[in-house]
């Protein structure tokens, strides 16, 4: 996966919610404890979170930095931040050589980086739909890559319902929700 990837998953995510910004951004995400709003200021932290830890590539933690939105942002405003840390992510990784190491719970490639960036727009995209009531669902050959990226083990299926299972938002037949789950950037 590559900056890409993100460009697309954060224009998605721009795209869908962008009609509803009048809506009311206070209400629960899907089954998150967090409403929409907290939701998509979640996303664009960790998107330039992992663009801030290819910059630096540091290869123990995470740089102790973290995104603060302004509570009075509005859902247009926080779409433009989210739309920003997207591109810094997608400009770290466009910069990274694929021998590039950071940290994310191990050594960890601009490939993983891209896909924890994609999985964590596609999900969270997931949960603030389905709190403002808004049918939709990710692009499927995003879904495949993240999948074969950083669910290995999953097993097979329709790529959306694979991926909303592997992150706990949905049941497979004969399979429980899962309440916990690992994400496999890091390469060996």
């Amino acid at each position: 996966m590559d900056s890409r990837d993100v460009d697309q998953a954060v224009a998605e995510m721009v795209r869908v919610l962008t009609p509803h910004e009048s809506a009311d951004w206070r209400r629960r995400a899907g089954a998150l404890d967090w409403n929409c709003w907290e939701t998509a200021a979640h996303v664009a932290h960790d998107l330039l979170a992992y663009a801030g830890q290819l910059a630096a590539r540091p290869d123990t933690a995470y740089l102790p930095f973290d995104l603060v939105v302004r509570e009075d942002a509005s859902p247009r405003e926080l779409l433009r931040i989210v739309d920003a840390a997207g591109r810094l992510l997608s400009g770290a990784l466009a910069a990274s050589e694929p021998a590039v190491r950071a940290w994310h719970w191990g050594p960890t490639d601009p490939s993983g980086f891209a896909a924890l960036g994609v999985n964590e727009t596609l999900v969270h995209t997931h949960d603030i739909t389905e709190g403002l009531g808004i049918p939709w669902h990710p692009p499927e050959s995003l879904c495949s890559a993240v999948i074969a990226r950083l669910f290995p083990d999953a097993p097979t299926g329709h790529p959306v319902q694979v991926l909303l299972w592997s992150t706990g938002r949905v049941d497979l037949p004969g399979r429980p929700r899962l309440t916990s789950w690992v994400l496999k950037a890091a390469v060996e």
